[in-house]
Formats: C-alpha cells, sequence, structure tokens
C-alpha cells in the first residue's frame, strides 16, 4: 500500500507563511492534491495544529502533529509527534528557549493563530523564525523522549541545514531519517554525500504558499494499513528507502 505524504509546510503561524495558508485551505488543497499524510510544520510553534487535525480528521486526511524547531547551532529539525499533547508539550519546553525578540510584522509578516472557521484568534507577538537555545542534541532528546521522530530538515540547503551549518551529521546523533528538499537532484546529491546513503530520505514541500504543497508523488510504501498517527511516527522510526518515493517494510 502506498501513502502520499507531505510532512513539511507552514501555515500563516510562520511569518514567512502566506496568510492564505489557514487551516482549512491547507486541508483542502492537500485533499484536491490527493495526499493521504499531511504535517504542519510552523518554526517553533504548533499553535494552529489542532485545528488543522480537526478538519483533517473530517476528511480521513491524517495530519500528523509537527514543528519545525531551529536549534541554537541554526539547524531546522523536522519534528513529528505520535499525537497533540505530546506536541504541544515539546513545545511549551521550545518556547521556554526562545530568545525574547518582538516580530516586526511589517519585515517578518504576520504571526496568526486561527479556529475551524479560519478566523484570526491570536497573534503571536513574540519572533518565532529564530534560533532557540536548545543545542540540535538536545532536540534530538527532547524530541525522542516525547515518543515522537527528528528528521534534519532539507539538508541539502546552503542555510539552516545541518550539513551547511555543522558540515555534517554528528555521529553521536541518533538520526534514522533526513529530508531533501523537493528541488534537489538525490542521485547528484548523494554522490556527493556518500556518508548520507546509510540514512533513509524524505521529500517534502516546505510550502509557505497554497500551490507549493506536494503534489501525489512522494510516498510511504508498507505492507501494513496506516490507520492514524502513531501508525505514521512509528513508520518514520525506520530507515525509508525508495528512488521515486519511499519504502518500509513493516
Amino acid at each position: 500500500m502506498r501513502y502520499f505524504y507531505d510532512f513539511h509546510m507552514h501555515s500563516a503561524l510562520s511569518p514567512c507563511g502566506d496568510n492564505d495558508m489557514t487551516p482549512n485551505n491547507i486541508v483542502n488543497m492537500a485533499i484536491l492534491k490527493n495526499l493521504d499524510i499531511i504535517a504542519v510544520s510552523d518554526h517553533n510553534s504548533a499553535e494552529n495544529v489542532r485545528v488543522i487535525m480537526e478538519r483533517g480528521a473530517r476528511k480521513d486526511l491524517i495530519v500528523v502533529p509537527a514543528m519545525e524547531i531551529e536549534t541554537a547551532e541554526e539547524v531546522h529539525v523536522l519534528s513529528l509527534f505520535p499525537d497533540l499533547e505530546s506536541c504541544l508539550s515539546v513545545q511549551q519546553q521550545v518556547y521556554e528557549h526562545l530568545p525574547k525578540i518582538k516580530n516586526k510584522e511589517e519585515i517578518f509578516g504576520e504571526q496568526l493563530v486561527l479556529n475551524e472557521e479560519d478566523e484570526e484568534v491570536d497573534r503571536r507577538e513574540g519572533l518565532l523564525i529564530v534560533a532557540t537555545t536548545l543545542s540540535i542534541n538536545e532536540v534530538f532528546s527532547i524530541v525522542n523522549a516525547a515518543g515522537g521522530t527528528a528528521i534534519p530538515a532539507h539538508v541539502d540547503r546552503d542555510s539552516h541545514s545541518v550539513i551547511s551549518n555543522l558540515g555534517a551529521i554528528p555521529d553521536e546523533l541518533p538520526v534514522v531519517n533526513i529530508e531533501l528538499s523537493r528541488n534537489c537532484d538525490r542521485d547528484l546529491f548523494l554522490e556527493k554525500h556518500p556518508e548520507l546513503r546509510k540514512y533513509g530520505i524524505l521529500r517534502d514541500s516546505d510550502a509557505h504558499y497554497l500551490w507549493d504543497i506536494s503534489e501525489r508523488e512522494n510516498y510511504i510504501e508498507t505492507e501494513q494499513p496506516i490507520t492514524d498517527v502513531k501508525d505514521v511516527i512509528e513508520l518514520l522510526k525506520k530507515p525509508l528507502t525508495g528512488i521515486t518515493g519511499t519504502k518500509v517494510i513493516a
């Protein structure tokens, strides 16, 4: 069975996310693109996740609770969780390690918290697109302790990636899967970085606009049906392999 996914996109909560990235718009676009599983991973926050999960459940779309945590080394880590409670628990820890910098909406954009009708109910005043004081090792430890899985994000990029900022993935870091950008040439990248072949590979959109959400192209293949978020997390704790998609034999 193949399940098509996009685990990395941003809602209007991320200041860099378009204000049209609302709960209903995200879910409806994912349905139009025939996706089975998505995760909305806003910068250092998950305040729109609950509503998006509820909207997704109404349309049989699995929505994985997630955040994109920025470490003290300015490395982005895609962090996925088995339930909303564990995600919000890690969110609180992240908030405690965010520098107290006021967002300047005219420069960075608005940080909107939205309800079931896509109406603004709050906005985060503290800037979210900054590095926390948590090291990459601490982020992996916190996410794993919460039952989630931590994935180095867009490792092919020249900024905010573990390769660009640290030069390599630290040997002691419990990495199972890595994420490549949607337009990265996988084969050329792995030829340049053969040491990364031992990891499973995900490919996500990192969408900030509705039209950038992935098409039905990247998939998880498994012999066992995926019925809920916990099934997704258990699969992502194993190395994913494959060329056109990702494959797990479970």
